[in-house]
This record gives structure tokens, sequence and C-alpha cells, in this order.
């Protein structure tokens, strides 16, 4: 198709229509951005069968700089009613996820990275739309991550762990439809909450979170990402470091959390 995303998710539209299952691909800046109005009328709004793969998403893009670096995808796309939007967290999570969109009948939004990241071990799990994955149990603290940073999320309860702070880590696959039940059954056994994404800290998996809780089970949420900012240009690695997607600054913002809440 080119550098021509509207025709894109136009075609795939189209092919929708015709019985086929579409998967369209571009970067997440020119998918969630320049074909939005396309992808809302033409295929959401329809409810049509069509699969979006946002490549090159967040700011581990690297040098491309601020122009290519998507930090709005999760907020532009969930505000769409009935669209699905996926971030997963590592190559063996990501080919489950296209297998399980290629089941679903409806729209989706999956968004994905450029780099390449550490694989998750995981023993027996299963991908499902809607639904956390629960890579371990703790009372102190909640942690919800996506994407590239629920290894940053790992290392973060490790580290707390050895200060005697107990956390419960939750891979947020599915920004939406959310997993509130076992938001809510977690947010309840732990009393506060950090969450954790390479995307603006408004309109993404922190404010989804935070919606929820803010109805059913007020605690404190405090938010790791990118802080109402653009990004730069350096490699990624450089940029995880520049906007504290890191680790450390998971700990210490759920020290705060923790500190908050007593």
């Amino acid at each position: 198709m080119g550098v021509a995303e509207q025709n894109l998710v136009g075609h795939a539209a189209g092919l929708a229509l015709s019985g086929l299952v579409p998967f369209a691909s571009s970067f997440a800046m020119f998918l969630s951005g320049r074909a939005w109005e396309v992808v809302r009328n033409s295929v959401v709004y329809p409810f049509l069968n069509v699969k979006l793969v946002a490549s090159h998403g967040g700011v581990t893009v690297g040098e491309d700089g601020a122009s290519h670096q998507c930090i709005e995808d999760f907020a532009i796309m969930r505000a769409i009613p009935e669209m699905t939007v996926i971030c997963p967290s590592d190559y063996n999570e990501c080919k489950q996820v296209i297998h399980a969109i290629a089941d679903y009948k409806g729209p989706v939004y999956v968004r994905v990275g450029r780099p390449n990241v550490p694989v998750i071990e995981r023993e027996n799990y299963k991908f499902r739309i809607g639904k956390a994955e629960v890579m371990r149990e703790g009372e102190d603290i909640l942690i919800i991550a996506n994407g590239v940073l629920v290894h940053e999320a790992m290392k973060a309860a490790e580290e707390l762990s050895k200060e005697g702070i107990n956390a419960t880590l939750l891979n947020m696959a599915t920004i939406k439809p959310i997993d509130k039940e076992t938001i809510l059954k977690y947010a309840k056994k732990c009393g506060a909450a950090v969450t954790c994404e390479e995307h603006n800290v408004i309109g993404g998996l922190g404010s989804a979170v935070s919606e929820f809780l803010s109805e059913e089970y007020p605690i404190r949420v405090l938010k790791v990402g990118m802080k109402d900012q653009f990004g730069k240009s350096g490699t990624w690695k450089e940029l995880l470091d520049y906007f504290g997607l890191r680790s450390t600054t998971i700990v210490e913002t759920a020290k705060k959390a923790i500190a908050l809440k007593k």
C-alpha cells in the first residue's frame, strides 16, 4: 500500500466485508494517528473483523525521534467504542496474541515495539483477551504493567522483595477491555497500586486502572510512564533511562505509594 495508512485501513475494511480476516500493519504513529478517522468510521463503527498491528510503538523507536515515537496510541484507540486494545510483553506473548485476535470476531489494535526485548520465562501461560497474567502475588503493593515495562516491573518486584516489600505483579496486556475482576481483587489486597507503561500517563493503562478503581474501590494509584512530554532522539535504552522507564523508578514509585496509603 505504500506510505498511505488511510488507504491501508480502507482496503482492510473492504477485505473484511468480503469475508476475509485482514491484518493491517504500519507504524503506531501513523496507524493510530493519520488513519484514526478511517479506523473509527470504516472499521470499528461497523464492527468489522479487522486487525490493526501497530509497530514501532513508544519511545523505543529510538533514533527516529519524537515525530515517530507514538506515546498516545492507547488513549487514542481505547477511546473508540467497542475497540479492543492490546500490548504484549515479549515475543512469546505476541505470538499468542496474534493467534487469539485471529480467532476473535471484531476490530483489534495491537501495539508492538521495535527493539528485541527479553523473553520472559513462563510455564503453561495462555494469553486470553481481557485477562491479566498474575506474575507474582504479594500484599504490600500492586504493580500493573504492560509491554516492554513488564520486564522492568519484574526486576522492580524482585528488588522490593529483597527489602521485605511483597508486590503483586500483573501483566495487563489487554488495556481494553481491562480485567476489572483481577484489578479489584488485588487492589483490595494491597491497598495501593503503581501502573507502568511506555505511553503518556494521560489516557493509557494508568488512566484505565484509575478510572475503574475511582468508582469501584478508590485507592492511591501512581503512574510510571511518559509525563505528558514528547520523546527525544537516542538509543532505546538511553531513552528508557532518560524518561525513567526503568525498574529503579518503579521501586521508588512503589515505596511512595506504600507510604501514602498509611
